[in-house]
């Protein structure tokens, strides 16, 4: 299996603990159980995001590029 790392802000981290105390999951299980779901999502439904995350940052993907 496949181990990916992801930085995440305080905030987030205490949201997904949150969440996954109130399924009595592991974090790890909710993630993979969130990344089963995004991947089983209709491809359109995952364009629409990524143009959302893309648009959102373009800015700062600007900057990283130069």
């Amino acid at each position: 299996m496949a181990k990916i790392t992801i930085a995440l802000s305080d905030e987030q981290v205490t949201k997904l603990n949150e969440l996954a105390d109130q399924f009595g999951i592991s974090v790890d299980d909710l993630i993979c159980a969130s990344v089963d779901e995004m991947l089983e999502r209709p491809a359109t439904r995952f364009e629409q995001a990524v143009d959302y995350v893309l648009k959102k940052n373009a800015a700062l993907y600007r900057k990283l590029a130069e």
